[in-house]
């Protein structure tokens, strides 16, 4: 077998393993969508050689593994940055829903306190006659 079909063949499984993960729900859409694509993408350069000589010929680069490369660390680092931005909002509803807990709690710790004195001073009927 080729490198160029097991190059196929293993973007094909990626693909359906994307697919997989987003009908179970463990991958959002956005996510999923972007995988495919890159997997469609390598698909497309592993079925057609010729598009990758191509491509490095147009952006003047002399062997084609060498502008695959250069493509990957600029996706890789795209995600890097996308997963950061997705992390830091994450941590910012995290501590924002972690305070109001914490005010939530107070409150009803509060009004436990005051529901318990109100009934230490209730007058009894004894009092009342």
């Amino acid at each position: 077998m080729s490198a160029y079909a097991t190059v196929v063949i293993v973007c094909v499984m990626l693909a359906a393993a994307m697919i997989y993960l987003l009908r179970t729900r463990r991958i959002r859409e956005k996510y999923a969508a972007i995988w495919i694509l890159l997997t469609i993408a390598v698909v497309m350069m592993g079925a057609f050689p010729q598009v990758a000589f191509w491509l490095s010929n147009l952006v003047g680069v002399r062997t084609p593994t060498k502008l695959l490369f250069a493509l990957a660390i600029v996706v890789l680092l795209a995600v890097c940055i996308q997963l950061s931005t997705e992390v830091s909002s994450l941590e910012e509803e995290t501590r924002s829903l972690a305070e109001e807990i914490g005010l939530l709690r107070l409150d009803v710790h509060q009004g436990a306190q005051r529901a318990a004195e109100s009934e230490t001073h209730l007058p009894t009927k004894d009092e009342n006659a």
